[in-house]
């Protein structure tokens, strides 16, 4: 039998370039648009517009609209999860990790975005595993923020370090959405640093 060939990847043509260009322009024009409009009220010749773009150029590089705020909706999550870890790092003990996690991500602009999205993605079955996608990019993020952060400062979790992770965000999200359905009270009346195990190790 003969071995076959193995291909060499061809480098990147200028169609394929140009492809990549136009799609993160859509992405970031979603982002921006979505996170400046608190009802989620843009429509997909706005963002079209705003990236330079064509109104089916959309529906070519992601599918559909629901589609394209799930994906910006998520990376402005993963932009403002940068800030979340500069706190993070900035902090001298495992109690005041935990409250600067829990204060920080409660106002981030993008929560109610990521909220909103994790519904639509409830709701479209066909979407669910874009969600997920991004779901599980979190948490890897998370994970290895705070496998790096434990090194560092020498702290330990009382539980798997996924485990750890998922909770606070799960709670985070669900604190959210309590606070979006107008249920009274404010982020505090949620535990939400209670969810982290940190502690000196």
């Amino acid at each position: 039998m003969v071995a076959e060939r193995k291909m060499k990847p061809r480098p990147e043509g200028p169609s394929q370039a140009r492809g990549h260009s136009t799609r993160q322009r859509i992405l970031d024009s979603a982002m921006k648009l979505y996170l400046s409009q608190p009802t989620g009220d843009v429509s997909v010749a706005a963002i079209a517009a705003d990236a330079g773009a064509f109104p089916n150029q959309v529906t070519y590089y992601f599918g559909s609209k629901d589609s394209l705020f799930i994906h910006a909706a998520f990376l402005a999550l993963l932009h403002d999860a940068e800030r979340v870890e500069a706190v993070g790092l900035s902090v001298q003990s495992p109690s005041s990790f935990s409250s600067a996690m829990a204060r920080t991500v409660l106002i981030l602009p993008s929560m109610p975005l990521v909220v909103r999205a994790l519904a639509v993605g409830t709701s479209r079955p066909d979407l669910a595993t874009v969600v997920d996608q991004h779901l599980n990019l979190l948490f890897r993020q998370s994970e290895r923020y705070l496998a790096r952060l434990l090194r560092q400062k020498s702290w330990e979790i009382q539980r798997p370090l996924p485990v750890e992770t998922r909770t606070f965000w799960s709670a985070a999200f669900g604190a959210t959405l309590l606070s979006q359905a107008g249920v009274t009270g404010d982020g505090n009346d949620l535990d939400l640093a209670g969810t982290l195990t940190v502690r000196k190790g």
